[in-house]
């Protein structure tokens, strides 16, 4: 028996994808591409989303560190941080993301609200439809989950998306990425 529930889900997340911009995806393809070294974060579920997001850019082969981790390193001009947060102003990541501008960093966003604080630091963005608690403005749409869901699930999506074009463009299929894949386990 299938679902309502993931029928609906599944129904809203394909018609927001629909509001994902093309020349954003490009932008932030560009932006990976010229880094010298890529840096990702994100704070709660959005650093789930972030988390997984390095770990595809690492099987990609590049040079790419979560932040937060005792062997990430220091940030640089021509290197690239990716923040991940839905409202574009959660304390820790903004923290990031003036620290990463004032090192002359490259600071990308996939954010709800491109236009707070990490938005509007940021060189690359791009804007996802979602829902957040944390909007104060009311402009956030409407979702059947609860708030950040829509969101964290569009933004997996898009990350997903990202590294499929990354793979087209440097002619890597999933064999070549699984040669990175971890082998201690």
């Amino acid at each position: 028996m299938k679902s309502i529930y993931l029928s609906e889900i599944i129904h809203e997340l394909a018609a927001y994808s629909e509001k994902v911009k093309e020349a954003d995806l490009q932008e932030m393809l560009a932006a990976i591409h010229k880094a010298d070294i890529i840096f990702v974060a994100g704070a709660g579920r959005s650093g789930f989303v972030a988390r997984a997001f390095a770990n595809r850019l690492m099987h990609l082969g590049f040079h790419v560190y979560f932040v937060g981790e005792p062997t990430t390193t220091c940030i640089e001009e021509n290197d690239l941080l990716i923040l991940l947060s839905g409202s574009g102003n959660t304390a820790s990541l903004v923290s990031m993301a003036e620290k990463a501008k004032s090192l002359k960093a490259h600071l990308a966003t996939i954010t709800i609200f491109p236009e707070n604080k990490i938005g509007a630091l940021a060189d690359t963005i791009i804007a996802l439809p979602g829902t957040s608690m944390k909007s104060q403005d009311g402009s956030q749409l409407t979702s059947i989950q609860m708030s950040g869901s829509l969101f964290e699930q569009l933004a997996w999506l898009v990350c997903d998306t990202l590294v499929l074009m990354l793979m087209n463009d440097t002619k890597q299929t999933s064999e070549d990425l699984f040669k990175r894949h971890a082998n201690l386990e």
